[in-house]
C-alpha cells in the first residue's frame, strides 16, 4: 500500500517555519507531491526531508518566488521528468514527474486566472496543451496518478455558495468543461471513489474568516487513470492541517 499526499504549501519556506517537518514525520506519506514552493532549489533545505528519508526532487520557476513543484519520495524512482515538453509553460515550474515500474506520478500546478485577462488565456491554453501532453504520454505510459492543484473546481458540490461564483475564474463554465473531458479521457477523480459529501473543500480564501466558517473550494485533485481503478483503496482530505490556504489530499493505493 502506498500513501500519496498531494499539498500546495503556498510557499515551501513559510511552510517549514509552520512545522511542516514534524507533521510530515506523523504523516509518513511513501509519495508528497507539493505544489507552488515559490522557492529555488538552493533555497530548499532538502536535508531536513532527507533526514526523514526521503529523496527530493525540484522543479522550480524561473522567477524568483514563483510557482514551483517537487516529488518526495521514499522509493527511489526510476526517472525524474521536469516539465512538459515546452517553454512556454516550462518557465514555470508547473510539472515533475516520477516514474515507478509502470506507474507515473506526476505534482502539477495548474495557473491560476483570478487575475483575469491574458493569465486567464494562458490558463485555458495550458489547460488544452496539457489535455494533449498527457493524450501523448498515455500511449507509453498509461498508468497515471496526476496530484496537485488544478485550480479548477468541477462541479457545484465543489464549491461553496456555488450560485455566488458564477463568472469567478477556477469555477467559469469552460474550466469546469475541461475537467469532465479530462475525466472522460480516461480518469478517476480518486476522492469522489469514496467519499461524495458536500462541504468537502481544500483551499478557503484568506479573506474573511473563510477557512473558520468552511466556505472553501475543492481545487485540489488525485486524477488517477482508469486502468489503476482497482488499485484504489482510500482518498481523504485532510482540512485539518495548515501550514498554507490549502490543505492536503491523501490518495491510497496498492501498488
Amino acid at each position: 500500500m502506498k500513501k500519496i499526499i498531494s499539498y500546495n504549501v503556498n510557499g515551501i519556506r513559510a511552510a517549514l517555519g509552520k512545522d511542516l517537518i514534524g507533521w510530515l514525520k506523523q504523516e509518513n506519506p511513501d509519495i508528497l507531491l507539493i505544489q507552488e514552493t515559490k522557492a529555488q532549489p538552493e533555497q530548499i533545505e532538502s536535508h531536513l526531508f532527507e533526514e526523514l528519508g526521503y529523496h527530493c526532487y525540484w522543479f522550480s520557476a524561473e522567477k524568483k518566488g514563483y510557482s514551483g513543484v517537487g516529488i518526495l519520495s521514499k522509493e527511489k524512482p526510476d526517472a525524474i521528468i521536469t516539465g512538459v515538453d515546452n517553454d512556454k509553460y516550462d518557465i514555470e515550474g508547473r510539472a515533475i514527474r516520477a516514474d515507478f515500474g509502470d506507474i507515473s506520478v506526476f505534482s502539477t500546478y495548474h495557473p491560476s486566472g483570478t487575475t483575469g485577462g491574458p493569465r486567464q488565456d494562458y490558463k485555458m491554453e495550458w489547460l488544452a496543451y496539457f489535455q494533449e501532453y498527457i493524450n501523448e504520454l498515455k500511449k507509453e505510459r498509461p498508468n497515471l496518478v496526476i496530484g496537485g492543484d488544478f485550480n479548477i473546481c468541477h462541479k457545484a458540490i465543489d464549491i461553496s455558495r456555488p450560485e455566488k461564483k458564477k463568472g469567478v475564474s477556477g469555477f467559469l463554465p469552460e474550466e469546469r468543461e475541461w475537467v469532465s473531458q479530462f475525466l472522460e479521457s480516461g480518469f478517476i477523480d480518486s476522492f469522489r471513489v469514496f467519499d461524495q459529501s458536500p462541504d468537502k473543500y481544500s483551499w478557503w480564501s484568506y479573506r474573511a474568516g473563510s477557512r473558520g466558517k468552511n466556505l472553501g473550494w475543492r481545487i485540489d485533485y488525485h486524477m488517477v487513470s482508469e486502468s489503476l481503478q482497482e488499485k484504489l483503496k482510500g482518498a481523504s482530505i485532510l482540512s485539518d492541517v495548515v501550514h498554507s490556504d490549502h490543505c492536503p489530499i491523501v490518495v491510497e493505493m496498492d501498488f
